[in-house]
């Protein structure tokens, strides 16, 4: 069953958290980071990210970046400040993004059960990322960036949160993006309550954050191996999430845009996808239902709908991606293998169609496709059968931002 703890929370204060939260580390790049982070000293970025204050075109990682991030991270704590609540806590999470509204809980998650797979994964990671935030959590000793965990709703949960919404927030902000997070700390008693109702819960999803959470596990590995008295309650064998009930996520599409056509003309092209789909103009760039696309080509959009039954497909090639992948990208166009083909970009749904038909007007793609967005059930079915998603199938919004509350260990 999973464990989902109270911890003492690293916390900003309230007049000044607005100005301390930042966006995940990997959702921007070091000039992005550089451009949010300008006139603001107090922004976490300049832990997350703190190359942004050192020589243009250093190695990103460099010994230098990391004892960077932890003489910034030991500044903000001195200047923010930062200050440990000094009970064992869970805390509330709301974000509102328009008219989306969705509520997760702050709390402390197990290295173990992310290595017995209850804790379960949906994506494949990489070393090299995986590589940098082991060095950056292990340098700061914090986990300041929450990994995103769902988990199928629980009614009892649900009503210990909203009671706890009736109270004053700790926290309550709009950021620059027009997201608004509020935050109310769970009373120790209502935190144990909560703790004992996930006992009861099977298993965790990760949504978002696998680099995260495969470096929490290296990182809680590592502090063990130099700890001749290990116990297994440190606080390093546990790292930061926010836990969502799944009915309250919202997945956007993740678009695909390809630079060239693979060497044939449009109407060779058209005639090949016409092959397999049925092709008609459309008047929307967004498909309607799962099992549609939409294609924008020479400024036109148009819907293909599959002529083949999808129906008796696996688990991973019944997925949208995968049949777009399985039957236009790879075959038509060439694109053998998404992660590393240069040829294809990914454009998150937060960025809508209109940046499809930017990149075509630009002359940066030939061709693009719109998707209907993946379902929160599609990922916890792939993560029970223990399969693996394809690449760029989900983009979560909104994001959660870093350094409202941290985990010290």
């Amino acid at each position: 069953m999973a464990k989902v703890l109270p911890f003492n929370g690293l916390l900003p204060k309230p007049e000044k958290v607005s100005k301390v939260a930042s966006v995940p580390y990997d959702v921007v790049n070091s000039e992005e980071a550089a451009k949010l982070a300008e006139g603001n000293v107090l922004s976490f970025l300049r832990v997350s990210r703190p190359e942004i204050e050192m020589d243009p075109g250093i190695d990103i990682h460099d010994d230098k970046v990391y004892e960077k991030a932890l003489e910034n991270f030991k500044r903000l704590c001195k200047e923010a400040p930062l200050s440990l609540d000094k009970d064992k806590h869970l805390y509330v999470y709301s974000l509102k993004m328009g008219t989306h509204v969705q509520t997760g809980i702050i709390a402390a998650v197990s290295v173990e059960d992310y290595d017995r797979n209850i804790i379960k994964k949906h994506e494949k990671t990489r070393k090299d990322k995986e590589d940098d935030r082991t060095r950056h959590i292990y340098m700061t000793r914090s986990h300041s960036g929450p990994v995103f965990l769902t988990y199928k709703d629980v009614t009892d949960i649900d009503e210990i949160v909203t009671n706890a919404m009736t109270a004053n927030s700790l926290f309550d902000f709009t950021a620059v993006d027009g997201i608004s997070h509020k935050v109310w700390r769970l009373s120790v008693e209502q935190s144990k309550k909560i703790s004992e109702l996930f006992d009861k819960v099977s298993y965790l999803y990760i949504a978002d954050g696998h680099h995260r959470a495969a470096s929490a596990s290296r990182v809680g590995a590592k502090c063990k191996a130099d700890n001749p008295k290990h116990t297994g309650k440190e606080d390093y064998n546990y790292f930061l999430a926010v836990v969502f009930p799944s009915s309250q996520l919202r997945i956007l599409p993740y678009n695909r845009v390809v630079r060239d056509l693979n060497g044939l003309s449009v109407d060779e092209f058209m005639k090949a996808v016409s092959a397999k789909f049925a092709v008609s103009p459309s008047k929307s760039p967004s498909p309607a239902k799962q099992g549609e696309f939409c294609m924008l080509i020479e400024g036109k959009w148009f819907s293909l709908k599959p002529q083949f039954d999808t129906k008796n497909l696996n688990v991973i090639d019944c997925l949208d991606v995968s049949v777009l992948q399985n039957f236009i990208l790879n075959p038509i166009l060439g694109i053998d293998d998404p992660r590393t083909s240069k040829r294809i970009d990914f454009v998150g749904g937060i960025r809508g169609t209109g940046e499809l038909d930017k990149l075509l007007k630009e002359g940066k793609a030939k061709v693009a496709f719109s998707m209907y967005p993946t379902t929160v059930k599609q990922m916890m079915d792939i993560a029970d059968a223990g399969e693996i998603m394809p690449p760029k199938s989900t983009w979560f919004e909104p994001k959660l931002r870093d350094g409202i509350v941290s985990h010290n260990f």
